[in-house]
Order: structure tokens, then C-alpha cells, then sequence
């Protein structure tokens, strides 16, 4: 199995929607676009990622909505260098369709309470689901190593949820770790090296919010 040498999870540039909620009122999730300041982001990762890849080829799957696909060209990696494909398993997490900012709000403020793995918002996704759905993902990526010829490098464009479930299915975190992490920030991105001994390390860790509480505690 010709296993990559880097795993690379880059969160897109600022969009529409970190900029001003409100814009889920009006546009679909899946349309919203990157920003001025989202585009000089995914500039400024493509620039230090074209310095990581160097010459060599890269394997790219990126979540079919705007803003990551949007990301992925200010990236301005060598066409000539890259297979990318959209992947779907990699999109954001659902939170239904048109929203109305209260109700989103006020659910997360539910999810808060009741937890970012299991919460599932209304006519939406919980954590859990994409948890599932990237699963599936990695399974289709595992199959992809075994070809002799497969890049030493594999990118992954795609959201800030997506990318610590990613993370939690890949180390085997538990569910009180990932709910103890923060997101990435945005045109942030994270290195999975393979090491010597054949096991794979983050290069830097998600910043923390809190002290995982393990959920076989009493009390």
C-alpha cells in the first residue's frame, strides 16, 4: 500500500456567512462565496503550500460548495501537478435549508447544552452523521493507497467541523476530546505526517476551549 507521506486539511477562506449571518436568510449554505479577506487567505495557504508540495504530484478532494471550490483556485497549485476531484462526504455540516438567524442561534445554544457530537439540528445533520458520512470518506481513501502510483501528497479542502471529525476518525480521539477542541480558523490548515514507525502526527494540534471531560465519569 503506497501510503502518502502528508495528509493536508485546509478550512476555507472567510465567507459570506462568517462575515454576516444573515446571509442564510437570503442564499443557500452551499452558495455562499469566499470573501475579499477569504481570497487573500487561501492565497496566503496556497502560497506556503506550494512551498510544502514542491514538485511533487498531490491527490485533492474538495467539499463541492462555493467557498471551498472557490478556496481551492486561490490556492493556484500546479494543474499539471494535481488530481482533484469534489467530494460531497467532505461538505459542511447540514443545518437545514433556508435558516432564520434566531432559530439558528437559539439551537446553538441547544447544541452548547446538549453537545456538538450528538446535537442535531432541525432538518439537519449532528456531528455524529458527519462523523459517519467521513468514515465512509476515509474507507474509499484507504482503498485509493493501494494503487502503486498514488501522490505522496493527499490535500483535503473543506470546513472547520468537517476537519476535527476528520481528525477524530483518523487518532481515534473520544468524543469528550472533540468536544473539548476548537475549529480551525480560516485558510488555516493542519499537516498529518507519516512518520518512521508507519504512525501519522498532526503537526500542530486544534487550540483547546476546555479540559475533555470523559463521559464514563460519575456525578
Amino acid at each position: 500500500m503506497a501510503r502518502p507521506r502528508r495528509i493536508v486539511l485546509v478550512r476555507h477562506g472567510e465567507s459570506e456567512g462568517n462575515a454576516d449571518d444573515t446571509v442564510y436568510e437570503r442564499e443557500p449554505d452551499h452558495a455562499l462565496r469566499l470573501t475579499g479577506q477569504g481570497r487573500e487567505e487561501a492565497a496566503e495557504a496556497g502560497a506556503r503550500l506550494r512551498e510544502l508540495f514542491g514538485e511533487e504530484p498531490v491527490s485533492a478532494y474538495v467539499s463541492p460548495y462555493r467557498r471551498t471550490l472557490q478556496t481551492f483556485r486561490e490556492l493556484r497549485l500546479d494543474p499539471a501537478r494535481v488530481r482533484m476531484r469534489e467530494e460531497p462526504r467532505l461538505r459542511e455540516q447540514d443545518w437545514g435549508n433556508w435558516q432564520d438567524r434566531e432559530d439558528v442561534r437559539l439551537q446553538k445554544a441547544y447544541r452548547d447544552a446538549y453537545g456538538h457530537f450528538f446535537y442535531r439540528f432541525a432538518q439537519g445533520e449532528s456531528g455524529a452523521d458527519v462523523y459517519d458520512r467521513v468514515g465512509a470518506f476515509l474507507e474509499s481513501l484507504f482503498r485509493s493507497f493501494e494503487a502503486p502510483d498514488h501522490p505522496p501528497n493527499v490535500l483535503l479542502v473543506t470546513h472547520g467541523l468537517t476537519m476535527r471529525l476528520f481528525c477524530m476518525r483518523w487518532f481515534h480521539w473520544s468524543v469528550a476530546e472533540f468536544e473539548a477542541l476548537s475549529n480551525p480558523g480560516n485558510g488555516e490548515f493542519r499537516v498529518l505526517l507519516l512518520g518512521p514507525d508507519g504512525r501519522y502526527r498532526m503537526d500542530r494540534p486544534f487550540e483547546r476551549w476546555t479540559t475533555p471531560e470523559p463521559y464514563d465519569l460519575d456525578g
